[in-house]
């Protein structure tokens, strides 16, 4: 969106995006969120991150998602080691997606 002074984005950038902007002679209009507006925010990037990656199919928009995942989990206290207790526990459970196993349809069976 354009306003009469320039884009407005109203987005989560990385940190050091301020400086690269002004870096380029342009003034970007920033703020701090808090805890409540970050976490909105950070749901919104990784929407974006993931969105570009299915567009793209690149490393560099996996690596995106990453970093994003990884402020997520800082933000919500996610320990890594929790992370892979429960995804350990899930696959052992459930399975992975290993076998590329692609359900098509469910049926109910009759009992006569």
């Amino acid at each position: 969106m354009k306003n009469a002074m320039g884009k407005i984005y109203d987005k989560l950038v990385r940190d050091k995006i301020p400086e690269h902007i002004r870096s380029k002679g342009q003034s970007p209009k920033t703020h701090v969120a808090g805890p409540a507006e970050y976490w909105q925010k950070l749901k919104a990037k990784l929407r974006e991150e993931t969105d570009e990656f299915l567009a793209s199919e690149t490393i560099e928009e996996m690596a995106d998602i990453q970093e994003v995942l990884g402020a997520i989990c800082r933000h919500q206290r996610f320990s890594p080691k929790k992370i892979e207790a429960v995804r350990l526990a899930k696959a052992k459970e459930r399975g992975s997606f290993k076998k590329k196993i692609i359900l098509e349809e469910v049926r109910t069976i009759k009992k006569i």
